[in-house]
């Protein structure tokens, strides 16, 4: 890719590549398909003078742009399935769990409607995995206590600030120190949800920064899974633009060391920054590792990146580890080799893959496009079996050669929902919520592995097998 010119990398980046899904019409789709001038379509934002002469990464492009379409149309009706299947079922939880007892208090008149903003109201993701107590065979010490505990932290970032507070200090018995609604200023909209909590009220010894992940019905959070969109940091590398944007990229400034905070709409990465420049230094002897799940694993790795570019050693100093959890590739072959000097001696960063989860797998990784994973994988199977890999197996998903396997792996896992409150213990036991989604996996086997529930038993049933992940 050449050329130099205007466009949304003005002020900070000579080097990009923006998909425009909601500006460019049919014709330039099939443009991307015969012509190498990207510059001159619609769909793409990019330096003048852009050419892409390898039709593989056109055709990437255009598979990019096709699915964020599709993904574009179904906001709508996919968010309102989304509030109505997550409110009634609240609804039921609220009630006593079942259907009859609904119809019997609603006779009674004693129906009880649940409140959003309550300390009991669930997430969807809260409700497919309704375990909020730590696990107590994994204590401080044990070698898998920083990754039980960020697997949990991520969690329970998808929740309410209410319920982040009540499970913190009610159950967990630790110190509720900040929640962010964060400003996304691309997308004119609060997109980025995190929290930060302390082990001990006081003299803590360690912190969590947690980021919520890609919620269930938002499909324009998913788009930015299937976005190749990058922008390239001098430096660092290329790293993907939809994530950074949530982070908190400045549209003329890129990232400044230092900006004006607006209280009412705080970027993500400045407002945690600052926290833990408080609290590190406020506990001297204090460390903190970083997590997330899905889009909030790559936001968790990015937090650090950011932290390099600008030379914060002393906050970098003092980070114990980064733990993601299905999470997708954030940059190119460079932002790895960038993050090594920071993250790789000793070893600070875990990345959790769960049998086929379909995340960790886009954006692609091949010789048509750029975006490469880093770090340590902790790859674990359907039986919940461990492996320290390089990469996970099948890095693409797409592969003609694993479909059968995937299959009978969704088979076995719907199987396997019926079987494990039994095998592992009650705690393991799955609702009839995430058993519909294990159907769903019968049509789409990629999905249902991405929730947060496998990766909570992963850790749980299969870590101390890996050996030190802290």
């Amino acid at each position: 890719m050449a050329g130099a010119g205007g466009g949304e990398g003005d002020g900070f980046c000579r080097d990009f590549m923006v998909l425009r899904p909601d500006k460019g019409g049919f014709y330039d789709l099939l443009h991307l398909l015969w012509s190498c001038k990207v510059a001159e379509n619609g769909a793409v934002d990019c330096p003048a003078g852009t050419e892409i002469g390898d039709w593989r990464r056109r055709w990437a492009v255009f598979i990019s742009l096709v699915a964020q379409v599709l993904l574009l149309w179904a906001k709508k009706p996919v968010a309102l399935l989304g509030s109505v299947t997550e409110y009634w079922t609240n609804l039921l939880t609220e009630n006593g769990g079942g259907v009859l007892m609904l119809v019997v208090k609603a006779l009674q008149g004693k129906l009880k409607f649940p409140d959003r903003r309550s300390p009991s109201y669930r997430s969807c993701i809260g409700l497919l995995d309704t375990r909020i107590e730590l696990d107590k065979k994994i204590t401080p010490g044990d070698s898998s206590y920083h990754a039980a505990l960020s697997i949990m932290a991520a969690k329970l970032a998808y929740e309410n600030e209410l319920v982040i507070k009540d499970v913190v200090e009610n159950h967990w018995q630790m110190k509720f120190v900040a929640f962010y609604n964060c400003w996304n200023e691309f997308q004119g909209d609060y997109t980025t949800q995190a929290f930060v909590l302390a082990d001990k009220p006081a003299d803590a010894s360690l912190a969590v920064v947690a980021f919520r992940g890609t919620r269930p019905s938002d499909t324009e959070q998913w788009c930015a899974d299937v976005d190749f969109s990058w922008y390239e940091i001098p430096g660092v590398g290329k790293i993907h633009g939809g994530f950074m944007k949530a982070l908190g990229l400045q549209k003329r400034g890129g990232w400044p060391k230092d900006i004006d905070q607006n209280a009412e709409k705080p970027f993500a990465y400045y407002a945690i920054r600052e926290k833990l420049r408080g609290f590190l230094s406020e506990n001297a002897n204090a460390r903190f590792v970083v997590a997330g799940h899905s889009l909030g694993g790559a936001l968790a790795v990015l937090l650090p990146t950011v932290l390099a570019l600008h030379r914060e050693d002393a906050v970098l100093g003092r980070l114990q580890g980064v733990y993601t959890f299905g999470q997708p590739r954030v940059g190119d072959e460079e932002v790895g080799k960038f993050m090594d000097k920071y993250l790789d001696k000793p070893s600070r960063y875990f990345r959790v893959v769960y049998s086929n989860d379909i995340v960790p797998r886009v954006p692609y990784d091949d010789s048509s496009l750029q975006f490469k994973h880093f770090g340590t994988c902790l790859y674990f199977d359907s039986l919940y079996r461990g492996r320290v890999m390089q990469e996970e197996p099948n890095r693409n998903y797409f592969s003609l050669l694993t479909v059968v396997p995937k299959y009978l792996n969704a088979t076995w896992e719907l199987i396997r929902s019926f079987l494990i409150g039994y095998v592992a213990g009650p705690e393991y036991a799955e609702g009839w919520l995430m058993c519909l989604a294990r159907v769903a996996g019968l049509v789409m086997p990629g999905l249902p592995p991405h929730s947060p529930r496998d990766y909570v038993n992963s850790i749980r049933l299969g870590a101390d097998s890996l050996g030190p992940l802290s």
